[in-house]
């Protein structure tokens, strides 16, 4: 069996299409595939088929509804800010204990794959005194980090490496993910990653819309 936290170095940087392209890879290989997505900002109902969580579900092939997204992502928010501050908007709050308890709840029922996609990034902060950091401590899973090739990007994936690291969480892979008109070229910023990283680099490139396979995800996968 097999769990992975999708995390990022920042916030829309392709967690949930890293998160989708692996659903798709695994259910093409027969596995049985679930995931979360439990706390999510900028949720529109009226768009619920296109919001992160919505996406998840239709990579699984399961109808986007809003009973099913709320199933998988319990805690949502309409205000597209970090967790923390949607959340206030709301006069609502996270409960950090609820928040790991949903998760290692998940984690212990997992018939085969389970991917949880984190919120933003490593240090996007969930209540007063936590971040997505300490929900990834809290449950150890092997991390897929995803970056984009924006030019700043090498400074930001190996300062959130340097971050992992000191918490002693396991990075699975790093995953770069094309960023549309870069001005650095994606196997240049691949390689001055790797020169620093001791997980795996992959480098994903930017894919037509609703394309899903690529051998990317194939290397991804196998880093778990």
């Amino acid at each position: 069996m097999t769990a992975a936290f999708v995390t990022s170095t920042g916030t829309d940087i392709g967690k949930t299409f890293v998160a989708r392209g692996l659903i798709r890879h695994f259910i093409d290989g027969h596995r049985k595939v679930e995931a979360l997505k439990p706390v999510v900002s900028g949720f529109d109902e009226r768009e619920a088929a296109g919001s992160d969580p919505g996406l998840l579900l239709s990579a699984l092939g399961v109808d986007p509804d809003v009973d099913r997204i709320a199933g998988i992502s319990p805690w949502r928010f309409a205000a597209p800010l970090s967790p923390h501050l949607a959340a206030e908007r709301e006069d609502r709050a996270i409960d950090f204990a609820q928040l790991v308890d949903f998760s290692r709840d998940a984690i212990n029922r997992r018939p085969d794959v389970l991917l949880i996609e984190g919120a933003g990034g490593i240090m996007v902060p969930l209540d007063g005194t936590h971040t997505v950091l300490d929900w990834m401590a809290e449950l150890r899973l092997p991390l897929l980090l995803v970056a984009g090739s924006y030019l700043g990007t090498i400074s930001h994936t190996l300062s959130a490496l340097d971050v992992l690291e000191r918490r002693a969480l396991k990075v699975a892979a790093v995953v770069v993910s094309e960023t549309p008109e870069s001005s650095v070229r994606l196997d240049e910023t691949v390689d001055s990653i790797a020169d620093f990283a001791a997980a795996p680099v992959i480098a994903l490139p930017r894919l037509p819309p609703g394309r899903l396979d690529h051998p990317a995800f194939q290397q991804i996968a196998a880093t778990l």
